[in-house]
């Protein structure tokens, strides 16, 4: 659908314009309102298109007739996914600003107006986009998005088969430490074939079980209702589902990783571990091949940070990329993740802090989750984060830790530079060195000096 061209006056704007040949669109779910370059004559121009394909191609021509350089839009749900793919392949920059930035139209609010005020942001260069990584990250990253989404589900799976069996008093997770492991399963599967002898159950057990086979097979009697027992197999039923869409998910994911690792590098072995025991902790898990595979991918190996495990590093490289550079200093991305500390000052005072209502990012929330798996770790990264946890809490300790793992990614991804755990002994060593400088100083300022009890 296209719209009439409005013959109102814009006014000219209070702001000088930089870049005369913009435009701004106000996204809709049924329209798109575009504000394009400002007549000479000062009238508005502004157009309307639907939201089907043909009508984004037509937007698309019409900015391209109006020498556009440059298309400003608010990230407004999903819907602005298919046209920024659209103009970003027709060869326009387009900026995707912070809804806001755009919050505050002077005057009453109207689709026609938000979409002047984006033009006239956009010309005077008061709008910043966000951050996207490259067109083969973001295939990237909808695969491993939706990965995650399907992980939660066959989380839910989980807790239905649990409850399932807590309502025939079957305790599994008594008897066994994961449900999901080996030997739970293998209880589950036996239960929903029709087994109903404990002993015969409780043969089940692995070898690596701590618990005996009576041990287990005494939590195993239960009520076996109908009913429990049917949504115990559809749970299950589920469950079994959830994983093979999530190993096809994998291998989908596997395959786009290969085809993006240099030549070559897609044969070249990985350097050993500097940690032989976080190697080893990666081989039992199954991670070893997909570390190395992000390494062929990145070109580094973000495991060798503690805390840092394979699944993580995947999560990471494919929600920033390999190319930091629209982050200049390694403060600014930590800032884009969230994990730093938010100062607001007025008048010279400290504010009341306030409640970020910005959402933190996915990477944010791995490195969080890291952080808070180094709090026994005997490397620096752990001592650091008992440091903290002494000194503040335990929600600093990880907020800060977190912060630490942040930088360490930026150094990695944009310079290249190897991660050296020094251990915990050399870190206690260092920061009581530190410390004792900064007592020397204060003493020093006030006139006095420290002696050593030993030399007395």
């Amino acid at each position: 659908m296209r719209g009439k061209n409005k013959s109102s006056k814009t006014g000219s704007p209070a702001l000088p314009v930089l870049r005369p040949k913009v435009a701004g669109i106000d996204l809709g779910a049924n329209q798109h309102w575009v504000g394009g370059p400002i007549a000479s004559d000062g009238a508005a121009n502004v157009r309307v298109f639907g939201t089907t394909t043909p009508e984004l191609d037509k937007l698309a021509n019409w900015l391209i007739e109006q020498q556009v350089e440059s298309v400003a839009m608010e990230s407004t749900g999903v819907y602005w996914i298919p046209i920024y793919e659209l103009l970003e392949s027709r060869g326009l920059e387009v900026v995707l600003a912070n809804a806001r930035q755009l919050s505050h139209v002077p005057g009453r609010k109207t689709d026609m107006k938000d979409c002047q005020w984006i033009q006239l942001l956009h010309s005077c260069g008061l709008l910043r986009g966000s951050f996207r990584p490259t067109e083969e990250i973001c295939r990237l990253r909808a695969l491993q998005r939706q990965r995650g989404n399907l992980t939660e589900e066959r989380t839910r799976a989980v807790q239905w088969m649990q409850k399932a069996l807590d309502q025939m008093n079957v305790q599994v997770h008594r008897a066994v430490t994961d449900l999901t492991g080996k030997t739970g399963m293998a209880i589950v599967r036996a239960i929903v074939a029709g087994e109903r002898d404990v002993l015969t159950l409780a043969a089940h057990r692995d070898k690596r079980c701590r618990k005996s086979a009576a041990e287990i097979a005494a939590h195993l009697t239960g009520t076996w209702r109908d009913e429990h027992l049917f949504n115990l197999r559809m749970a299950l039923r589920l469950f079994d589902e959830i994983e093979a869409m999530i190993d096809a998910y994998n291998a989908e994911l596997r395959g786009a990783m290969e085809a993006l690792q240099p030549p070559d590098r897609q044969q070249q072995p990985i350097p050993p571990h500097p940690n032989p025991a976080k190697e080893r902790a990666l081989r039992s898990r199954g991670e070893q091949e997909s570390r190395a595979c992000l390494w062929r991918f990145a070109s580094v190996d973000l495991t060798r940070i503690d805390g840092i495990s394979a699944g993580n590093a995947e999560i990471i490289l494919t929600e920033v990329g390999l190319d930091l550079a629209a982050f200049p200093t390694e403060k600014q991305f930590v800032s884009w993740l969230r994990l730093s500390p938010r100062t607001p000052i007025s008048g010279g005072k400290p504010l009341r802090k306030r409640r970020n209502t910005m959402g933190a990012t996915r990477v944010s929330g791995i490195l969080r989750m890291a952080a808070l798996s180094l709090s026994r770790s005997t490397s620096a990264l752990g001592a650091y984060y008992r440091s903290i946890a002494r000194r503040k809490d335990g929600a600093v300790a990880v907020f800060a830790t977190a912060r630490k793992l942040a930088i360490w990614v930026y150094r990695m991804l944009r310079y290249g530079h190897e991660y050296v755990d020094i251990g915990a002994n050399a870190y206690e060593v260092r920061s009581q060195q530190r410390r004792l400088r900064g007592l020397q100083a204060s003493a020093n300022s006030l006139g006095y000096q420290l002696v050593p009890v030993a030399e007395r």
